[in-house]
C-alpha cells in the first residue's frame, strides 16, 4: 500500500533557485494534500536555450536552499538521463518508482501550460499525473482551444487530486511573489544585492563558484 498523500513534481531550470520557488513550495503544501514535493532540475531543457550554468551547479543550489526543510527534496533523475529532459520521461520514471496507485501531480506555470501541446507526447501526461497550474494574479484562462478544454473538462478539487492517481487538472492561485530568475541574474551581473530574493546558502554558493558574474570560481562549469 502506498503512503498517504500525493507527490508533486516541480520542474525547472532553477537558474538560480530563489525565494519564489521556496515560497511556492510552502504554499503548495498548505493547499494540496501532499506527502512530498520534488524539485526536478532540467539538465537539457527541450523548449529553451541551454542555461549558462551547469545542471550540477543548479541542482546543488536547490539542495542547499532546501537543506533545512524535510518536506521538499531535489530529484536529480534528469541529470542522470542522457538527452533532452522531456517531462513525459520524468513522469514515467516516477510512476514506475511510486506505483500505479500513488497520486502524482505535475506543477507547471501558467505561461508554460499554454505551450503544452508542443511538449513531447503531451497527451500522455495526464495518463501519468495530474496537472496543477500555478496561476499568477491577472492570468487569463484560455477561452477556447486544446488547453482550455484540458483545464475545464478535467478540473478537480485539491482533495480529489489526492484521492486518485492521475488524469485531472487544477488551476491553483498562490501568494503573489515579484521575483524571477531573469531579474536575479541581472542583479548579480551588475553586483547588486539579492539577499531578499535568494536563500543565503545559494548566495554563498554563487559567490564561491563565481556564477552569473563573469568570474571564474574554482569549479566553474
Amino acid at each position: 500500500m502506498s503512503t498517504p498523500g500525493a507527490t508533486a513534481v516541480f520542474g525547472g531550470t532553477f537558474n538560480p533557485f530563489h525565494c519564489g520557488h521556496l515560497g511556492s513550495a510552502r504554499d503548495l503544501f498548505s493547499v494540496l494534500p501532499l506527502r512530498e514535493l520534488r524539485f526536478v532540475p532540467a539538465a537539457q531543457p527541450p523548449h529553451r536555450d541551454a542555461p549558462g550554468v551547469s545542471a550540477e551547479h543548479r541542482a546543488r543550489m536547490v539542495e542547499l536552499a532546501i537543506a533545512d526543510d524535510a518536506r521538499p527534496r531535489c530529484d536529480r533523475r534528469e541529470l542522470e538521463r542522457a538527452g533532452p529532459s522531456y517531462t513525459v520521461d520524468t513522469l514515467q520514471s516516477l510512476r514506475d518508482e511510486l506505483g500505479a496507485e500513488a497520486s502524482l501531480m505535475l506543477v507547471v506555470g501558467c505561461d508554460a501550460v499554454l505551450d503544452l501541446p508542443r511538449w513531447r507526447h503531451w497527451e500522455r501526461l495526464l495518463d501519468l499525473a495530474h496537472i496543477v497550474v500555478l496561476a499568477r494574479p491577472g492570468w487569463e484562462f484560455p477561452v477556447d482551444g486544446t488547453v482550455h478544454d484540458l483545464l475545464q473538462d478535467r478540473s478537480a478539487t485539491a482533495q480529489e487530486l489526492g484521492s486518485i492517481p492521475a488524469g485531472r487538472t487544477r488551476v491553483q492561485e498562490l501568494t503573489p511573489r515579484d521575483v524571477s530568475a531573469t531579474q536575479i541574474r541581472a542583479l548579480l551581473q551588475s553586483g547588486d544585492e539579492v539577499s531578499r530574493l535568494v536563500p543565503h546558502p545559494v548566495i554563498e554558493y554563487i559567490r564561491e563558484h563565481g556564477l552569473y558574474t563573469g568570474a571564474t570560481g574554482p569549479t566553474q562549469e
